[in-house]
């Protein structure tokens, strides 16, 4: 099994050796690690020039985007088995090996991810929480993707996840001019199309920044077309895989929560609609309606006592 690792890089520069560092320090070390400059306005790409590695493949594009990245990066790579990385995250010193692992288990797998954990800025640690798990041990198929991810962690992330080269051509790589979700729909893309080989052990490391934290109010949407909404009817009407219903149910209760944060009772109503017209039991939905006719200041303590 032959990895390459994709790292897109846009104004890393503080973060990037220690991405780096944590792939170098590998129990298993990849074939080549692909650093795709997105831009970079920083000098992020000058710290890569300055290691000078023989794994190190660095190589600069215009700033598009990190799907316009990673598809760079999968372009370039010389290997079958795609491992991703954000520039701003680490793996722990046995993820590829866990990867490696789950290859020899389950050989029919296009997808290969491992659970994560989760450090705020302040550098404390927390895993993630995954339920509706269809396997007992430690790891085995992600039969019920959907299902896990509308009611855990998001169960598939970025830096924790290894795809066949080939598989990711088969959805069209990493749609472009998306600024928030273009992953989420990726591996919805992969999911209804190839098994996923999946290991509960921790083997990577999502760094959170302050722009995470759910007590902060977003200032607007990223995406306020909802491409990534429409894209997942889409692909429910191409496949019918049932699970997908209750996962766009969700994907629309996580705007109507950004909605109500924005204290905006219009797009709260409307996307409270949608998400209860594919699963009309997602209860959350029901209380952001009821919550947002109240007064900010009843609002806010209702939220506190919760």
């Amino acid at each position: 099994m032959y990895i390459s690792v994709v790292i897109p890089l846009y104004n890393k520069k503080k973060a990037i050796k220690d991405a780096l560092d944590s792939v170098l320090n590998q129990t298993v070390l990849p074939d080549e690690i692909v650093i795709v400059n997105d831009g970079s306005t920083d000098g992020s790409d000058k710290i890569i020039e300055l290691l000078d590695h023989p794994l190190l493949i660095l190589i600069h594009q215009k700033n598009g985007g990190v799907s316009a990245a990673r598809n760079k990066g999968v372009e370039t790579a010389k290997n079958e088995w795609i491992a991703f990385l954000d520039a701003d995250d680490v793996w722990l010193p046995n993820y590829l090996e866990s990867i490696k692992n789950l290859a020899q288990s389950f050989p029919k797998c296009s997808v290969l991810a491992t659970a994560y954990e989760l450090q705020d800025s302040s550098g404390n640690r927390s895993p993630i929480i995954l339920n509706k798990m269809p396997f007992e041990g430690n790891c085995g198929t992600l039969t019920n993707y959907f299902e896990v991810a509308s009611c855990s962690h998001p169960p598939l992330w970025s830096s924790a996840i290894v795809v066949k080269k080939s598989a990711l051509q088969a959805v069209g790589g990493f749609p472009v001019g998306i600024k928030s979700g273009e992953d989420l729909l990726t591996w919805a893309r992969l999911a209804v199309r190839f098994d996923i080989a999946y290991s509960l052990k921790k083997s990577a490391i999502f760094i959170l920044d302050k722009s995470h934290e759910i007590s902060q109010k977003p200032s607007r949407l990223h995406d306020e077309n909802d491409i990534i909404g429409k894209s997942l009817i889409n692909l429910y009407e191409e496949f019918r895989t049932k699970s997908l219903k209750v996962y766009i149910s969700h994907w629309y209760k996580m705007r109507v929560s950004v909605y109500f944060r924005l204290n905006n009772r219009k797009e709260v109503f409307k996307y409270s609609i949608k998400a209860l017209h594919y699963n009309m039991f997602n209860f959350n939905v029901y209380l952001y309606m009821i919550l947002i006719l109240f007064p900010i200041s009843l609002q806010t303590k209702i939220k506190q006592l919760h």
